[in-house]
């Protein structure tokens, strides 16, 4: 299988692989244990804290792992509830894992208003300012969509609401190893990573928090993660987060390198040997296309492709069989013909020019 849809997950870097297999086997005590094997545990644990904090410009004492950026992302919504201020602005392209849980908890009284997205899927920040109130307790952006790609003014954003004193908060799950993320630099209170998108495993992530007493804790339990964070610890999946981290920004450089060659050679074919297809070019991460073949239904492209043993997206992975217009493509202002015949390409930094050709050729004899 030629696997092109790397913005839905990431294979596990083999070094990751190796590492998790290792403390499975060799220390699987329970880091909160006092004795000498729970100890060890522990220092292994905030080791890949500092890891993903080094990750992003971050201190230590700040990251709180988590299950995923689903958990990260509920973790700081649903403290809303608890807050006498309950007016949230987020952007209308969010992921469900914003939008949807926002949408959820509005029977406690939260309010949501939308930033409208420009043809890029860029915020409009001159609407943001007509979105506040006196009653706006948080504003959450995500730093980079997963569908077509366009990176967001996370920094300009963070500039208007010091103004206001309202924290904001960013989805960063596409971005870490696609683009530089420095929470000192953007100024956010949270920040939502998953270790899947960048070679890490399943099943853990981790949230950013500027100043802890901001936030209370989600899952009851324990005390574990400074009793922000109930539960105990799954050390394999932290331990292979914190080097998935480590490596990601190690190689950032050369992988995005990779990545925008890989890019701009299918673009470039694409031009030759299939003229009618539209690229929703955006000010996009690296390697995640967004392209439509007008009056080619795009699941039927996605079981062709399939066939010929090669993985792309027609969206999100979490919105599989899903065949609405996508919600994304509608804001940028695709017609709903256009929105059902898109594809998703999101290139790796393993896959090859050998690869491109491979689906460039498909793709041809498909259409």
């Amino acid at each position: 299988m030629i696997y092109f849809d790397h913005s839905a997950t990431t294979p596990i870097h083999p070094d990751v692989l190796k590492k998790m297999h290792e403390v499975n086997r060799d220390f699987f005590a329970n880091p909160s244990s006092i004795y000498k094997t729970g100890r060890k545990s522990r220092l292994l644990v905030e080791k890949a804290r500092t890891q993903v904090a080094n990750a992003i410009g971050a201190s230590s004492e700040q990251i709180y792992f988590s299950s995923g950026g689903t958990e990260a992302n509920n973790h700081v919504l649903w403290q809303i509830i608890k807050q006498e201020k309950k007016h949230v602005i987020i952007s209308e392209i969010e992921h469900p894992a914003v939008s949807k849980v926002l949408k959820e908890i509005e029977i406690y009284g939260i309010e949501v208003s939308t930033i409208s997205v420009n043809d890029q899927g860029v915020v409009k920040i001159e609407e943001l300012i007509d979105l506040i109130k006196d009653e706006t307790t948080l504003v959450s952006v995500m730093m980079a969509n997963n569908e077509i790609g366009a990176i967001q003014p996370i920094k300009k954003i963070k500039q208007i609401l010091k103004k206001y004193e309202i924290p904001l908060h960013t989805d960063a799950v596409q971005a870490l190893g696609k683009i530089k993320v420095d929470v000192k630099e953007l100024d956010v209170d949270y920040l939502s990573l998953s270790a899947h998108k960048f070679y890490g495993p399943k099943g853990i992530g981790a949230l950013y928090v500027k100043d802890k007493n901001d936030l209370g804790s989600l899952i009851i339990g324990g005390n574990q993660e400074s009793g922000l964070r109930g539960g105990t610890e799954n050390i394999s999946g932290i331990i292979g987060m914190g080097l998935a981290a480590e490596l990601v920004t190690k190689n950032q450089d050369r992988w995005i390198k990779n990545l925008k060659e890989l890019e701009r050679y299918f673009l470039e074919k694409v031009e030759h040997h299939l003229p009618h297809a539209i690229h929703h070019k955006t000010d996009n991460l690296p390697g995640l296309i967004s392209i439509s073949f007008p009056g080619k239904n795009s699941n039927i492209l996605m079981a062709k492709l399939d066939r010929a043993d090669i993985a792309v997206s027609n969206g999100p992975a979490c919105s599989s069989g899903n065949i609405k217009p996508s919600s994304v493509l509608k804001a940028i202002g695709l017609s709903d013909d256009v929105n059902l015949s898109t594809l998703r390409i999101s290139f790796g930094k393993n896959n090859t020019i050998e690869e491109v050709d491979y689906l460039i050729k498909t793709l041809k004899e498909i259409v």
